[in-house]
């Protein structure tokens, strides 16, 4: 796998489509993303996926007239990458500062109070 490429949040939206269903042609990308949100606008998110072939994210093969695209990078890569930067842009790269910030501002579901406890035992 390639390194991992720094993905916009709306290249986040089409990459998480296209890790689901890969390999999946651009109508059914831009098919996914407006049923999300309405205001998706076709040549953007054609734009969207020519940037992310650039910067290596995706690659696609061309089968008649529609390009089928699939991932070059995999999504825990890059979910690691990017948990990673934020951890230490925003918290200097303190985990329990980060954890104890987001228990102390959200509200915690009976449930996810119990599988934080969980992680937090097997740690």
């Amino acid at each position: 796998m390639p390194q991992i490429p720094r993905i916009s949040e709306t290249e986040w939206e089409i990459m998480r489509i296209v890790w689901a269903k890969a390999p999946v042609t651009a109508a059914d990308i831009i098919s996914e993303l407006t049923k999300a949100d309405s205001t998706w606008h076709p040549v953007t998110a054609k734009t969207l996926l020519n940037r992310l072939v650039r910067k290596g994210a995706l690659g696609y093969e061309q089968q008649g007239r529609a390009y089928l695209y699939k991932p070059l990078v995999d999504e825990h890569s890059c979910v690691s990458a990017v948990s990673s930067s934020f951890l230490d842009r925003v918290f200097g790269g303190s985990l329990s500062s980060m954890v104890a910030y987001f228990v102390e501002n959200r509200k915690l579901t009976a449930k996810q109070a119990k599988d934080l406890r969980k992680a937090m035992e097997e740690i």
